[in-house]
């Protein structure tokens, strides 16, 4: 389901979203996943029962969201960094940005698991799950700080940057 719901991503983000500034993708999905990260109290809470959605069925429609949203973010990821490549060097970029990519993730995983012992959220212990759930979704926010790193080279569109080349120089 998580691997059909990417295929939906990339196919929204090539219909809607290239033609959006690259920057502006990058930042309304940043502000996107919080509130939509936030959903998860409802399950914790179990009010999503009370609003007659099943626990199974939350679960499964948070993860497509969360699958489109990550593609969403992704993509212009990746066209950045086709756009700032230097010719000849393209599999090393990109073997070095799924690189990050891959140790990025792991640190998060890290912290979280850091965060999640400090709150002493345990197998048998919820007390602190809310607020767990409320200071990672909070701190997906963090990287906005960088987003002015993106002037410049962020302020075109994806398809802006094809009609020029995908270098970024003028075609002949």
């Amino acid at each position: 389901v998580t691997a059909a719901s990417s295929l939906v991503g990339v196919f929204l983000y090539n219909q809607y979203l290239r033609r959006v500034p690259i920057k502006d993708v990058l930042f309304w999905t940043s502000i996107a996943s919080v509130p939509l990260g936030l959903t998860q109290l409802l399950l914790i809470s179990h009010y999503n029962r009370e609003l007659g959605i099943p626990d199974g069925a939350f679960v499964f429609g948070d993860d497509v969201v969360f699958s489109i949203l990550g593609e969403f973010a992704f993509l212009p990821t990746l066209v950045l960094a086709a756009r700032l490549c230097p010719p000849g060097i393209e599999a090393v970029l990109f073997a070095t940005l799924m690189s990050i990519y891959n140790g990025a993730s792991t640190v998060g995983t890290e912290v979280g698991a850091a965060l999640t012992k400090s709150l002493s959220v345990t197998e048998t212990d919820f007390s602190n799950l809310a607020l767990l759930t409320i200071i990672c979704n909070v701190s997906s926010l963090l990287p906005l700080v960088f987003i002015g790193w993106l002037d410049g080279v962020g302020d075109e569109s994806q398809e802006e940057m094809e009609a020029k080349g995908i270098d970024g120089f003028d075609k002949e």
